[in-house]
């Protein structure tokens, strides 16, 4: 019998938002992505030590000094759960850049080069990677540049129309709008819960979908960072959806109808076509208290994350 899961992917692709490839076998996604924050708390369960290991002997026998060995370490782990992941699924995998490089375009565009030359050495073509950026005006930038080198991009920490609209100008594969952080800020700040189809991180995902199909944007929206299965199930019918372990669970264990909500060839966006450029980004997006706050602290979260994870190979790397 079909559940909710099996009927959203009638009209979405489904991607599973962790590090865990048990899980990405599980559930028969189109394709996998992670953070610092997955490879984090993946990186500690016992069935994935043999990818941890690998990357020790690969940062030991590529260098002596301790922080370039943990630098080799932390991008071959990255690279090896992709990898392992790429095994299971049809699509492509997203892989992360540093968060403390999303204000540095030559640094970003460097290590989304080297990322892709250890996909390389695996035997993993690039057009099955995303290099995953963050959604400042540099990231941007980089994902730019990246994408004239034939590298993916999926730019990622998007809360605002104006990092949606920059991000297609600039020509990236994909796009990860977030959803749960956007209505995270509103009930905290309006102390009120909202009804799914009101949610302010529904709307935000709905109102980038609409400007990209009306004007023609062949980047790929997928809506990220979802709190409920109801929050999934209002965005049924946008390009991609990556989901986390436990809503994949509770999809699949819900008999629900899953109506079509959005459709690309009835999208029409009430927003006057604009090109952002430096200056009108940043005012934008200062302007915008909520994409403001969550894009920093987006970064600071998935640095502080990917500094405990040096932190656990640097221990691993002496011992």
């Amino acid at each position: 019998m079909a559940n909710a899961l099996e009927r959203l992917k009638a009209h979405t692709k489904v991607v599973s938002d962790t590090g865990e490839v048990d899980v990405i076998q599980k559930y028969a996604v189109q394709d996998g992505t992670t953070n610092p924050s997955l490879l984090f708390a993946a990186a500690k369960l016992p069935q994935y030590n043999h990818l941890i290991e690998d990357g020790l002997k690969y940062a030991r026998a590529r260098a002596t000094d301790p922080k370039r060995q943990v630098q080799l370490a932390m991008d071959k782990l990255a690279v090896n759960f992709g990898a392992e992941a790429l095994k299971h699924i049809p699509g492509r995998v997203s892989t992360e850049v540093d968060a403390r490089l999303s204000f540095d375009t030559e640094a970003t565009v460097r290590k989304g080069r080297e990322l892709i030359a250890l996909y390389n050495e695996l035997g993993v073509d690039k057009e099955r990677i995303l290099i995953k950026v963050a959604s400042t005006w540099e990231g941007i930038q980089a994902g730019k540049e990246l994408e004239k080198l034939g590298i993916h991009v999926n730019m990622t920490l998007m809360f605002s129309l104006a990092q949606a609209a920059a991000a297609a100008e600039a020509g990236v594969t994909l796009i990860s709008p977030f959803v749960g952080r956007i209505t995270d800020f509103y009930k905290n700040r309006d102390k009120k819960d909202f009804a799914p189809s009101e949610d302010p991180g529904v709307k935000s995902v709905r109102q980038i979908y609409s400007y990209y199909k009306t004007y023609g944007y062949k980047t790929v929206v997928m809506g990220a960072s979802f709190r409920t299965k109801e929050q999934i199930l209002e965005l049924a019918g946008c390009d991609f959806l990556t989901i986390s372990p436990q809503l994949l669970e509770e999809l699949q264990k819900a008999d629900l109808p899953v109506p079509r909500k959005m459709d690309a060839a009835s999208s029409h966006s009430d927003v006057p076509f604009f090109v952002p450029d430096q200056r009108s980004f940043h005012w934008a997006l200062n302007d915008d208290e909520m994409a403001h706050f969550k894009l920093g602290e987006g970064i600071r979260r998935f640095a502080a994350d990917s500094i405990k994870l040096e932190e656990g190979i640097q221990k691993r790397l002496k011992a």
